[in-house]
């Protein structure tokens, strides 16, 4: 059946949005899942500063954050999705209901060591989508003056693996400056701004975890489902 205004609309498959799915009414009642990614390897790494100094918020914010060490990764396809690290990291993308992405600015862009990561995390495995709907946010490290390269990289990448990216972000300036000699964040501009974003990935990640799934329900997949359905009956008719 097909509407006589919208003769190109699947009516099968077109839903009017519901608010009463947008809020359901049993909650997750676990702290909320987040995986920090960072994009370097060194020894005195700014970025996996960031990253654990974020991690200390999360947790004082009530969540449950895990690091994963980038440390032995292969590139992509150089190595069989076998390979431990892949798997360490496949399994934490499939546990996390959110994630951070920090990376250095390197050449003007984010580090080939945090795009192998996100490289080697499918957009789908089976019927499992490992990010999509989950919540994203981006911060970048740089060595001189302030640049938001990496970050708007990070942004397109999110968007690509179907993520919810939080509007804020953090990019903090010669990093070498903005921390103390046991690896602690100082005081600054900068610090309140990692604050804000944790906060905000927090308080985004509770509103939506819920509710994920019917965010990113589409019209279009839902309307290939059923195609895809259609045919595979017709052929165990034939």
């Amino acid at each position: 059946m097909q509407s006589t205004d919208l003769p190109n609309l699947d009516i099968q498959s077109f839903e009017v949005p519901d608010l009463a799915r947008l809020l359901p009414q049993q909650r997750a009642a676990h702290p909320p899942r987040i995986l920090l990614l960072y994009g370097s390897a060194r020894e005195r790494s700014y970025s996996r500063l960031l990253t654990e100094e974020a991690a200390r918020l999360l947790r004082s914010m009530g969540a449950e954050p895990r690091i994963f060490d980038p440390r032995g990764v292969p590139l992509p396809d150089d190595a069989p999705d076998n390979h431990p690290k892949v798997q360490e990291l496949r399994e934490l993308a499939l546990w996390a209901e959110g994630m951070v992405w920090t990376s250095p600015e390197r050449h003007g862009a984010m580090t080939g060591i945090l795009k192998a990561q996100i490289d080697w995390i499918p957009l789908s495995t089976g019927a499992v989508r490992p990010t999509q709907g989950k919540t994203l946010a981006v911060m970048q490290v740089s060595g001189g003056s302030q640049s938001f390269n990496a970050v708007n990289q990070m942004r397109v990448l999110g968007r690509w693996m179907r993520m919810l990216t939080i509007p804020n972000q953090s990019s903090v300036a010669k990093a070498f400056a903005e921390f103390d000699e046991a690896g602690r964040m100082k005081p600054s501009a900068y610090y309140e701004r990692v604050v804000d974003v944790m906060e905000e990935l927090v308080k985004f990640t509770l509103l939506t975890r819920d509710c994920a799934d019917y965010l990113v329900d589409r019209y279009s997949e839902r309307r290939e489902s059923a195609e895809a359905l259609s045919q595979r009956v017709n052929q165990r008719i034939i």
